[in-house]
């Protein structure tokens, strides 16, 4: 029996990807380097706009997980672009998380698994990767979540 596709495994979990964002500044959204594709920074959105917060200020670990999960699946419609289909990953490389925090905020790592968790679910194995999570002073317009990508593809 065949594993279920990404494809099939997103309509389970209920998501729709969202088309390319296009840049804020002067960038491209990935680069593809042999095997690898290096997604850009994706902001957090809610509603499509900035998801705006600070952990450990106005916003909690909760809703962090939930906007690292809106970027991730803000990565998800990047990378499909990015390779005309996710069943090509092979792998979710690393993932790099930039979290909007108070100093004495130390919960990025619990934010960050609202990403990770998800990678994990539509990819299952191929969905495992390493990983950094960060305290940062400030996101671009405020976001209270940025997160970059790297897969291995076929």
């Amino acid at each position: 029996m065949s594993s279920p596709s990404v494809y099939e495994r997103l309509r389970e979990l209920g998501i729709t990807l969202p088309p390319v964002a296009v840049p804020a500044a002067a960038y491209v959204p990935f680069v593809r380097s042999g095997n690898l594709v290096f997604l850009s920074g994706h902001i957090a959105k809610r509603d499509g706009k900035p998801w705006v917060g600070q952990l450990g200020r106005d916003t909690d670990t909760a809703t962090g997980r939930e906007a690292a999960r809106a970027v991730a699946i803000d990565l998800l419609g990047t990378l499909h672009a990015a390779v005309g289909d996710l069943d090509k990953v092979e792998r979710i490389v690393k993932v790099m998380s930039l979290v909007n925090s108070t100093p004495a905020f130390t919960e990025q790592h619990l934010v960050t698994n609202g990403c990770s968790e998800l990678l994990g679910a539509v990819f299952g194995d191929k969905g495992a990767h390493a990983r950094s999570a960060f305290g940062v002073a400030q996101i671009p317009m405020g976001a209270c979540v940025e997160i970059e990508l790297i897969a291995q593809v076929a």
